[in-house]
């Protein structure tokens, strides 16, 4: 990969965690993780080899699914109460499935199967940005709605994490 190429990359990296962390609105936090998310499968699939083609597919496919699950949390909870704010999560079914999602994102211990093979699949610099920036995003998430979601089961998750 060009540095040019790679230098775009990290910016629409950082781009995506901006979006996130600075939006107010669920759709505007789901196009950021979104972007997050497109911007790292081209670093992870860097090099030609079949374990990063498999870490980058196995990668995309988590991602995409606990995004799904945010953005189907979020439908729900706008549903229920007739707003998107993030701050504003009322619904218990919402809370439950952020939470899930959330922890398919963190790669928390009852959804961190992927984590150890991706990580396997990649280069050192790139599980760098894996476990560090990729997280700063969905943390932020937690961070605006940890007054909704049950704290005893975070605090359950990470502590079964470390």
């Amino acid at each position: 990969m060009s540095p040019t190429i790679f230098m775009i990359m990290l910016l629409s990296l950082a781009t995506g965690t901006i979006i996130t962390i600075t939006s107010h609105h669920w759709l505007l936090a789901w196009i950021g993780l979104e972007i997050n998310t497109l911007s790292i499968i081209p670093i992870i699939s860097t090099t030609h080899h079949p374990r990063s083609t498999e870490a980058a597919t196995k990668y995309f496919l988590t991602q995409a699914a606990a995004s799904a699950l945010i953005l189907f949390s979020s439908m729900i909870n706008a549903w229920e109460t007739g707003t998107w704010d993030i701050t504003q999560l009322l619904s218990t079914p919402s809370h439950i499935l952020l939470t899930v999602a959330l922890a398919m994102k963190l790669g928390l211990v009852p959804m961190h199967f992927w984590l150890p093979e991706v990580l396997q699949g990649s280069t050192l610099m790139t599980a760098l940005i894996i476990t560090t920036w990729q997280k700063i995003a969905p943390m932020t998430l937690i961070y605006l709605t940890i007054n909704s979601l049950s704290t005893t089961i975070l605090l359950l998750m990470g502590l079964t994490s470390t």
